[in-house]
């Protein structure tokens, strides 16, 4: 399996343009690399590719279950591959919000955001526990009859398509491509911690989704998007990066006594707190266009 996935093709050609952007960053003395956090980056991508590995095997066996009781014969026509194509995205749209919205998804996620650069070697910085949940969004797939293995080819090919969205070197593009899919500006807006851009524009290939349900905001040329965590890690370890805020959260849960509490610590927003301060991006966001007006 893992020499017939479209990802096992792609890492050669992932670091050729690696390569390619380190080179003009360097000619052009441009500050969007930093070599130890890069080697975070790409340990990060090793220990991904480890643990996608066998949780890909996993979710496999669990599609090919829930295929048995498929509502559709849908096969495998030029056109189950178009609808795929939506069906996937619109899967990772929704996979990718809850992310940053329930916290112990986000303690998951938040190494992925966790560089304060933004380079292509950002893209390789994945997580190493997001694979035990991740693919439970696509779980409707092969019940509504998409074969396992066109949804496994299809998740790989999006996440091809996001690796060369990390990038400060590709200004914004034609309108009509920034208005239907998802661009190098439309993902810096993503990583950046900047208030107004906070939980925003989750899509994969497509940024339709976030103009649907509420999510997308534009990159603002004159509020350059800041790169990293609303409270930075500042380490290269990448055991810390993996796991610190599994940490926290385990912190704020002995901060109260209460189940009900303990529970919430897990599942509400990442900033909230049952006795502090109210750090959600929503309250922030709430308070910053309150001191504009």
């Amino acid at each position: 399996m893992i020499e017939n996935d479209p990802i096992f093709f792609a890492v050669p050609l992932f670091y050729i343009f690696i390569a390619i952007e380190l080179y003009i960053s360097y000619k052009e003395n441009l500050d969007n690399f930093e070599q130890k956090d890069s080697w975070a980056s790409i340990a990060m991508g090793f220990g991904s590719a480890f643990t996608g590995t066998v949780m890909k095997f996993v979710f496999l066996a669990i599609f090919y279950f829930l295929y048995q009781y498929r509502l559709f014969d849908i096969g495998w026509q030029w056109w189950a591959w178009l609808l795929l194509f939506f069906a996937d995205d619109f899967s990772f749209y929704w996979h990718h919000r809850m992310s940053h919205q329930v916290r112990i998804l986000w303690a998951a996620h938040i190494n992925h955001h966790s560089s304060q650069k933004y380079n292509l070697t950002t893209a390789l910085r994945q997580s190493w526990t997001e694979l035990f949940y991740k693919y439970c969004f696509w779980l409707w797939l092969p019940l509504l009859g998409f074969h396992p293995i066109m949804i496994m080819i299809m998740t790989s090919f999006s996440l091809i398509y996001q690796f060369f969205l990390h990038t400060e070197l590709v200004r914004k593009l034609p309108a009509p491509i920034e208005f239907i899919f998802n661009t190098p500006s439309h993902h810096r807006v993503h990583h950046a911690v900047n208030i107004q851009y906070l939980d925003r524009n989750h899509g994969g290939v497509l940024i339709i989704w976030d103009r649907l349900f509420g999510t997308f905001i534009a990159e603002d040329e004159k509020d350059a998007p800041v790169y990293g965590i609303t409270n930075n890690i500042n380490t290269f370890n990448p055991f810390k990066i993996a796991t610190h805020e599994f940490t926290n959260i385990w912190t704020d849960v002995q901060k109260t006594s209460t189940w009900r509490n303990k529970l919430r610590y897990l599942v509400m927003p990442p900033g909230w707190s049952h006795n502090g301060p109210n750090r959600t991006s929503k309250y922030l966001q709430e308070q910053a266009k309150k001191k504009e007006a």
